[in-house]
């Protein structure tokens, strides 16, 4: 049993991805505020199950809380799915920007009522997502017949059909390994997952589409959150937000790096028109009413 001044943050990225980095910043600086009442106990790596198993468990009460893009929680609020729609955000500003906005925090007020979850904060920017292949691409009819593994939200799935590929959803924890024995063809990935997930030793092209920019929330099982204080809900809240940018910052730097270095590796990455794909995807608006 966790002390009621516990809350565990479990996520599937490794502890160097800047997610990672950005949750044991938020550990040290929660606890340091509120002069160790408030403890944060950080697992890297899937320690505490996959993205949906983590969000299972804190709706059934357990005190469980990860980092997950929002299109996983738009089955409880469709609203929340507008911030995964496929090229809708230029800069990480913009989305942090929106993920402030008075209208995203009023939804993400009733993702509690409906879920169970608690939205801490959504501006924890995790890149552009980029297409991960076996063969060059160009345009999506070359995506026809490709069984690209994605995250299983319907946002993420209708994008990847609308661009060509057959979307096949799997855990994170999974995709090396199918690419590796080819039970799917290809996969989407940012720039510091690819790296961090080792997937250049198992895919030979990276093609710059960017058709989604992974923007995340950190949530946390309502349970756990209501036996904070006012006071300590606040600490947490602000500093939420503030590591949400600290990481989002480490995003864009080592996202850089991540992509040199995965050229390095041998993996050709290819600047595309993005253009037919923009076209390909304006159904997705249409089918989930966004």
């Amino acid at each position: 049993a966790q002390a009621d001044t516990t809350l565990r943050i479990g996520t599937v990225l490794a502890p160097n991805d800047p997610m990672g980095q950005g949750l044991d910043k938020f550990k040290a600086e929660v606890e340091k505020a509120t002069g160790g009442e408030v403890k944060i106990e950080v697992f890297h790596n899937s320690q505490l199950g996959d993205t949906t198993e983590m969000l299972d468990q804190a709706r059934a009460g357990a005190n469980v809380g990860t980092v997950t893009d929002v299109a996983r929680l738009s089955s409880f609020v469709p609203s929340l799915a507008i911030m995964s729609a496929p090229f809708l955000f230029d800069t990480y500003d913009q989305a942090d920007k929106f993920a402030l906005s008075k209208e995203y925090l009023g939804w993400g007020d009733e993702l509690k009522e409906k879920s169970g979850l608690v939205m801490l904060a959504s501006n924890w920017y995790q890149g552009a997502r980029h297409a991960l292949t076996q063969k060059p691409i160009s345009k999506p009819a070359d995506l026809a017949g490709v069984k690209m593994r994605t995250i299983g939200a319907p946002v993420w799935i209708e994008t990847i059909r609308a661009m060509g590929a057959e979307p096949t959803p799997i855990a994170w924890g999974e995709v090396y390994s199918a690419l590796q024995l080819g039970s799917i063809d290809a996969a989407e990935a940012q720039p510091t997952a690819i790296w961090g997930a080792k997937l250049y030793e198992v895919i030979k092209h990276v093609s710059l589409t960017g058709h989604i920019q992974l923007v995340t929330a950190l949530v946390v099982s309502a349970e756990s959150w209501d036996q904070l204080s006012d006071e300590h809900k606040k600490i947490v809240r602000d500093l939420a937000v503030e590591n949400g940018r600290y990481a989002s910052g480490l995003t864009i730097e080592l996202g850089k790096e991540a992509m040199e270095k995965v050229a390095a590796s041998g993996v050709e990455i290819s600047e595309v028109d993005l253009a037919p794909f923009k076209t390909a995807v304006a159904s997705v608006y249409k089918l989930l009413d966004l």
